[in-house]
């Protein structure tokens, strides 16, 4: 994996932590929905880049949905170590 997928990975993956927090603030939606929203928005920013970026790191409609799925769901993780380092 290289510089340029990477980079297209954790876009996704920052696309995704920062669309859970502006729905966690707007909205009344619980907590335990917002990582489901991530991972179909992952999966759709995924099939979307295959399209879009040469450099994607899929070449099938699939693979492309779990690698955003997957970046979907490592923004809350994300957001957990970020919890856990701050004490929030």
């Amino acid at each position: 994996m290289d510089i340029a997928t990477t980079g297209t990975v954790a876009a996704i993956t920052i696309l995704c932590y920062l669309v859970g927090v502006i729905v966690k603030s707007i909205s009344a939606i619980e907590d335990k929905h917002i990582p489901w929203i991530v991972g179909v928005l992952g999966g759709i920013l995924g099939i979307v880049g295959m399209y879009v970026m040469p450099d994607f790191p899929a070449q099938d409609v699939l693979y492309a949905a779990a690698v955003g799925v997957t970046s979907g769901l490592a923004s809350t993780g994300a957001n957990q170590v970020y919890k856990q380092l701050t004490g929030k």
